[in-house]
């Protein structure tokens, strides 16, 4: 073993906090643990960051380490001289490859599989709520064998491979003591159980797969891409565990002429060079019906009207945001004889000097929408 300091061991700092040398050893015990790792010197290197780990994850052994170093351990320190309970840490680390303390049980309660579907809302529908009725599938518990798998009147009996355990395990010898190795029964693929006669609706899973129709409430001022979480409505848990949840995703269709900014709605309308010069009274539509916009007279392009409380609801508020009104400036590209001549005299009264601005319509734009 060598003489390396613990912390550069583990790659850690000495104020490095329990939760951060607990981190690096979990890291690195992934790395060179020898069941995992083949390469020559593996084992010696693990002993090294086990005999680290075992001073430094407990508080009397790292403060006399801090203090006096290796040999201030005495009979502390050393990879033989301290006793750590790794069933919890190997079962989390080790688990995918197939090693297991004992502790655990494939027969304990698991919840069910979340299931997930579409649902497609219109622009109106998102905004103000509406009542949906979804149609999806899952499997739930088989309505002829009650779960069992077996045909009635049949009963699954244990298994003899497994003795009802689900799983066959080995015993190893290692370095660290005596280690479980676990892989599923091969009899009865972990069910623990053997069904002679299976049953004809389920064909031995227990489960059935059906279609369920519900009714679900789709709050006002959802937007597109929002989830739903229907609890419960997933797939059926296993060993007395919960059911697993149905997540909807909404799907929101673009409106012909609205569009949303948040809870705001935004609408670009057109007026003539009349309306804009002299000013009018119009009627714009909003989500609740027309409303009535009132132009002030020289309105240039690009400019913005609120209208209060005509936008999306808040979530779990009872607010409104409000409707946006962009007003465009429409100019006419044919004209009758009778307003050209107007236009005429109108040009001839205006004049024809050009006047630069130092901010533009894009400017404006950018200032009021960010871009």
């Amino acid at each position: 073993m060598s003489n390396r300091d613990y912390y550069d061991v583990l790659g850690v700092g000495r104020n490095a906090s329990d939760d951060e040398i607990k981190a690096a050893f979990r890291k690195l015990a992934r790395q060179y643990h020898p069941d995992v790792n083949k390469d020559p010197g593996a084992e010696e290197k693990f002993k090294e960051i086990n005999e680290a780990y075992g001073v430094l994850s407990d508080r009397e052994k790292r403060a006399r380490y801090d203090r006096f170093g290796r040999e201030g351990l005495g009979n502390l320190g050393g990879f033989h001289d301290y006793t750590m309970d790794f069933s919890d840490l190997f079962e989390e680390l080790f688990g995918s490859f197939g090693f297991s303390t004992g502790r655990s049980s494939r027969r304990s309660p698991r919840r069910g599989r979340d299931l997930q579907m579409q649902v497609n809302l219109t622009f109106e529908e998102a905004v103000f709520g509406v009542e949906k009725e979804i149609e999806f599938q899952r499997e739930e518990v088989c309505s002829r064998c009650n779960g069992s798998g077996a045909e009635p009147g049949t009963s699954p009996v244990r298994c003899s491979t497994c003795n009802g355990q689900g799983e066959v395990r080995q015993v190893r010898q290692t370095f660290l003591g005596q280690m479980v190795q676990t892989a599923t029964c091969p009899s009865c693929n972990g069910r623990g159980e053997i069904i002679s006669t299976p049953c004809k609706t389920c064909r031995g899973s227990g489960l059935e797969r059906k279609t369920v129709t519900k009714k679900v409430q789709i709050p006002g001022g959802v937007d597109h891409g929002t989830q739903i979480r229907l609890a419960g409505e997933g797939g059926p848990g296993v060993y007395g565990g919960p059911n697993g949840n149905l997540f909807l995703i909404l799907n929101v269709e673009p409106h012909k002429f609205f569009k949303r900014r948040e809870n705001d709605i935004i609408l670009n309308i057109d007026i003539n060079v009349a309306q804009a010069t002299l000013g009018a009274e119009i009627e714009v539509p909003t989500l609740d019906g027309s409303e009535k916009l009132k132009i002030p007279a020289g309105t240039q392009p690009g400019r913005v009207f609120t209208i209060r409380g005509k936008g999306v609801p808040y979530l779990r508020r009872k607010e409104r945001g409000d409707q946006l009104v962009i007003v465009n400036v429409e100019i006419p590209t044919k004209l009758t004889k009778e307003q050209r001549e107007l236009f005429e005299k109108l040009a001839q009264s205006l004049g024809t000097t050009v006047k630069p601005k130092e901010k533009g319509f894009l400017d404006w734009l950018n200032e009021t929408f960010g871009g």
